[in-house]
C-alpha cells in the first residue's frame, strides 16, 4: 500500500496549528530546541518557504553560498516579524506542503515539520504520542537527508526503536523509542536520556560534540 507522505504532512502541520494556539505569549517567545531560535522562530522558519517556488528556493540557495543555514536565517529574517495569530493562520492556509516542501512526495515537508513540531513540544515540555505512520517514514528519510546530521550522528551503530517496527545500520545498538531516536540522531541532545545500548554513549559525544 503506498503512503501518502502528501496526506501526512498536511495532518502534522494542522495538529502543529491546533497545539500553537493553545500557546501563551509567553510560550512563543521561549527558546526552542533548535538553538538560538524562539519557537516563534521556529515556526516562521517551518512555513517561510511555502510560496517561494522550486526555481526561487535554489536561486536563493545559490546567492547564500549553497549553506542551508545562512539561508534559513536570511528568511527567517524576511518572515519572522508576523504576528503568532499570522503565523498559525499561515500555517492552517499551507497546511499542504507546496513548492520547496512538497519535493520527494512531500517527504520535506513531512520531515522538516514533524522534526520542528517536536522542538517546540519537547521545548515546552509538552510532549505527544507521535503518530507511528508519520513516525516510521520520517525516520527513514532523515537517515538520509543532507541537511540533517542523522547519516553522520548514526554511522557505525544500529538504531532500533523499542516502541515500532523501525530498526537501521549496523554496529552497537542504541535502543528507545522511535521519537526520541529520531530527535538523538537529529542533534537534539534533549532526547538522550530516553535512549540506552552499548552505542550510546558514542552517540552522545556526536550529539553533544
Amino acid at each position: 500500500m503506498k503512503v501518502d507522505r502528501t496526506a501526512l504532512a498536511t495532518a502534522e502541520r494542522r495538529d502543529l496549528a491546533d497545539f500553537l494556539e493553545t500557546l501563551t505569549p509567553e510560550q512563543w517567545d521561549h527558546p526552542s530546541l533548535c538553538s538560538g531560535w524562539t519557537v516563534r522562530d521556529v515556526v516562521a522558519h517551518l512555513i517561510s518557504y511555502e510560496e517561494v517556488g522550486l526555481v526561487g528556493f535554489i536561486g536563493r540557495f545559490a546567492r547564500q553560498g549553497f549553506s542551508f543555514g545562512t539561508m534559513n536565517q536570511r528568511r527567517l529574517e524576511e518572515f519572522g516579524a508576523r504576528t503568532s495569530g499570522e503565523l498559525v493562520a499561515y500555517v492552517r492556509e499551507h497546511a499542504k506542503p507546496s513548492g520547496p516542501t512538497a519535493v520527494a512526495d512531500a517527504r520535506i515537508g513531512l520531515t522538516d515539520g514533524l522534526i520542528h513540531h517536536q522542538d517546540i513540544r519537547r521545548a515546552l515540555g509538552k510532549p505527544r504520542r507521535v503518530p507511528a505512520e508519520r513516525l516510521v517514514p520520517v525516520l527513514g528519510f532523515a537517515m538520509i537527508a543532507p541537511p540533517l546530521p542523522a547519516k553522520r550522528n548514526g554511522q557505525g551503530l544500529r538504531l532500533v526503536a523499542s516502541d515500532l517496527d523501525w530498526s537501521h545500520g549496523s554496529g552497537a545498538e542504541v535502543t528507545g523509542p522511535g521519537e526520541a531516536l529520531l530527535m538523538a540522531v537529529c542533534g537534539r541532545s534533549d532526547a538522550l536520556p530516553e535512549l540506552a545500548g552499548p552505542g550510546l554513549a558514542t552517540l552522545a559525544s556526536r550529539v553533544q560534540g
